[in-house]
């Protein structure tokens, strides 16, 4: 089978890729000012599983609070409605997505470079100023999400691009063009579009492999950009100090970023990702054949 376009795929995909309704009556009330964070609280304390995993998340080393945060409705005062947002998405769509199988990739190292990608993309994020690093490890996450549904609709077309590419995810979007006709970018972008999410998360993961054809939301853009050209190399062992070089000067400039700060961010993600991992998919152990940092 051979779709006509990404969202021709999506609208066929629908019913197997879909959010769970506590997403959607939360979306409504985080935006909007008649529920209070007392309203909100209370929907997300009715799922038990939700709650453990926000409380979980938000008392992490990721972000370094001091006390223990021990209710939904302090999680809540102390991250903030537009973070609290972020992460109920991350955490829905992993619970959703997270027991799909797929005979081409191996699911647990799907998610690991998923998570990894994101933390790159929030730790980068951290050093520009002016970015929403929740935002960055939400993008970061869903970044690969349309590869999903590609493996799921189309799954011997998608062999057929895994195949041509081996090791070289450089090559991927150039493959899949040739193969498919269209990108797992533009398939992510369909499929969060069709989800609701706002323009400022799909239009990052439509544009992250060509950041130069980007409108909006270009510094994201760029930072995702940055952050999946990293974790990709270190999943195949090749060293950041390499990887780093190929930044271009007005790239780094733009963003207002050094290489050396990108350096230490990788060394600081190889220590933080695997810990989110395991907040985000408590079911799922982390792949023996992890490469870590020399």
């Amino acid at each position: 089978m051979k779709f006509e376009n990404a969202k021709t795929l999506v609208m066929d995909a629908k019913e197997l890729f879909s959010l769970p309704d506590i997403y959607f009556q939360l979306n409504e009330m985080i935006h909007d000012p008649r529920f209070s964070v007392a309203d909100i609280g209370s929907v997300i304390a009715k799922d038990p599983g939700l709650s453990a995993r926000l409380l979980r998340l938000v008392n992490s080393s990721f972000y370094g609070f001091q006390s223990k945060v021990d209710t939904i409705s302090r999680a809540i005062s102390i991250v903030g409605l537009d973070d609290l947002y972020h992460l109920i998405i991350s955490t829905c769509v992993v619970d959703s997505f997270a027991e799909i199988s797929s005979d081409l990739v191996d699911m647990t190292d799907f998610w690991l470079r998923s998570v990894h990608c994101g933390v790159v993309a929030r730790l980068l994020a951290n050093e520009c100023p002016g970015l929403n690093a929740e935002r960055l490890f939400l993008v970061g996450l869903l970044h690969d999400i349309g590869s999903l549904a590609i493996y799921q609709k189309i799954p011997e077309l998608a062999g057929q691009v895994l195949k041509a590419i081996g090791r070289d995810r450089r090559m991927l979007d150039t493959v899949e063009q040739n193969v498919l006709g269209f990108t797992h970018a533009q398939v992510g972008r369909e499929l969060l579009s069709s989800w609701g999410l706002p323009s400022s998360l799909y239009e990052v993961v439509a544009f992250y492999r060509h950041p130069e054809l980007a409108i909006n939301h270009k510094l994201d853009v760029l930072v995702l950009n940055l952050a999946s050209r990293l974790v990709d190399d270190r999943v195949y062992a090749r060293p950041v100090e390499h990887t780093v070089l190929e930044f271009s000067d007005h790239t780094l400039d733009v963003l207002r970023l050094e290489r050396i700060q990108i350096v230490a961010v990788m060394e600081q993600a190889d220590n933080e990702y695997l810990q989110i991992f395991e907040q985000l998919l408590p079911s799922k152990q982390a792949s023996q054949g992890i490469v870590r940092p020399n």
